[in-house]
């Protein structure tokens, strides 16, 4: 493989730094080192490929290594190839045979670090994507940009670009037609694409929107729209909402407590407790999907009418600016550690949830690099290719086969809410939640899904 050692120097004239450009030829340019991103270059280059791996931030290992261990598995079966190699891999850490799908943070971080050493592989970290210059119906050179010295840049030739963000930037800059947010159910044919109101993760009936119990004039609770829901199916610029998939722990060797964080407010989380004086709390589950990892570690999801998700706040992410989406992310871990102190501290929260809440704390162990709190936020849908090939529920239900496989999916069909509204009841609800527990095996996936339609761009 070619190995080339890029040199870089701050060099300043009259208190001004000096552009540095630095070049790189590879026959693989893979951008995001996600959990996809990192195994594409190991599997290219075990085919005997040179292969660059672009990463923006300063960790590796996307999701997987930022705080989702509880995988999510319709089939074992399916589970193959590379994929399984992660899960074998994983389980060797804890010292297993069989693979294993429950995982810290932290031994992800490991097997991916482990993946890219065996393949002589030194990523870039923290440059993100800057230009993309294409000729004709290729793309001929990609700029990326130091996020912390925008002056210093790296320019890379390749003969194909893999695109392994969460956020398909270099797709969008490649000029590759996309979408954002939902179909209405015409446009394919579906049942479950565009705007609906559903019984999951719903309010109860007489939850009160209003600042002032009863009095609309007083204004809505914070994350509520006012505005009925449209008619079910319609299409619209919604996204299925972010959230953060949480380590805590309860060992107290390991444990830092959940202390106020900066930018504390309480009025975010008035709803949970409106809520709750609908329909008591049972237990700190109500609100929290709380799955138990190894070594006394959770990975905490979304959970009931009022939890982790921050529901309405991320519509502008899939196609806003770098500087925006930081400023999206920081709401979303000031909302997220807010609600953990809300949780555990707040005196209108029953004694015995704050004492379950106030067992738990940060590990020590993980994530030392961000002050033991994952940066990786939980971006479930972004913008979306218009591929060769548009995988729709009806592959999902079986009423539509695929004649180019490349994979297999074995999960059901799962969407968040995208919005919190008013009913004209003066309830709240919210909209957009799929599941569909009706599974019926697992689907193929055709390898047009991956690729942008002909003519667009032809080495991506």
């Amino acid at each position: 493989m070619k190995r080339v050692i890029l040199f870089f120097s701050p060099l300043f004239l009259f208190g001004r730094a000096i552009a540095t450009t630095n070049s790189k030829e590879v026959d693989i340019c893979i951008y995001g080192a996600t959990s996809s991103g990192v195994v594409a270059a190991y599997a290219a280059h075990n085919q005997g490929k040179s292969v660059l791996l672009v990463e923006p931030s300063n960790r590796i290992g996307g999701l997987s290594a930022g705080g989702l261990g509880a995988t999510d598995i319709g089939a074992f079966s399916i589970i193959q190839g590379l994929s399984r190699e992660f899960y074998t891999r994983v389980a060797k850490k804890y010292d297993s045979d069989e693979p294993m799908y429950l995982f810290e943070p932290k031994v992800a971080l490991s097997v991916y670090q482990d993946f890219l050493h065996e393949a002589e592989i030194s990523p870039l970290m923290s440059y993100r994507l800057d230009k993309v210059k294409k000729e004709k119906n290729e793309i001929s050179k990609v700029t990326f940009v130091n996020v912390s010295n925008p002056s210093e840049k790296v320019n890379v030739n390749a003969k194909v670009f893999i695109d392994c963000s969460y956020e398909g930037d270099l797709m969008a800059y490649s000029g590759v037609n996309y979408t954002v947010g939902r179909e209405p159910n015409v446009q394919y044919g579906e049942t479950y694409n565009g705007a609906h109101v559903r019984e999951y993760h719903q309010f109860p009936d007489n939850v009160d929107p209003y600042r002032v119990k009863g009095d609309p004039k007083s204004g809505l609770l914070y994350g509520i729209l006012k505005g009925e829901v449209e008619k079910t199916g319609t299409g619209d610029k919604c996204v299925q909402a972010y959230n953060y998939r949480i380590t805590l722990t309860n060992d107290p060797e390991n444990r830092l407590p959940i202390t106020r964080p900066e930018r504390y407010d309480s009025t975010k989380y008035e709803l949970l407790l409106r809520w709750k004086e609908v329909e008591p709390w049972r237990s700190i589950k109500d609100c929290f999907a709380w799955s138990l990892m190894p070594n006394h570690k959770t990975d905490i999801n979304n959970r009931g009418a009022f939890s982790t998700d921050m529901i309405g706040e991320n519509w502008n992410y899939p196609d806003a600016s770098f500087k925006e989406r930081e400023k999206i992310k920081q709401a979303h871990t000031d909302y997220t550690l807010g609600l953990l102190y809300f949780v555990g501290h707040d005196e209108r929260i029953p004694d015995s949830i704050r004492k379950s809440m106030l067992e738990w704390g940060f590990p020590k162990d993980e994530y030392e690099e961000s002050n033991h709190f994952t940066t990786q936020l939980y971006v479930r849908e972004s913008r979306r290719m218009i591929g060769r090939y548009i995988m729709t529920e009806h592959n999902c239900q079986h009423r539509a086969d695929v004649d180019d496989v490349i994979g297999w999916a074995a999960y059901t069909m799962d969407s968040h809410h995208v919005r919190r509204v008013e009913t004209k009841d003066g309830f709240v609800r919210n909209e957009g939640n799929v599941e569909d527990h009706k599974f019926s095996g697992p689907y193929g996936i055709d390898y047009g899904a991956i690729v942008p339609k002909r003519g667009e761009c032809a080495n991506l």
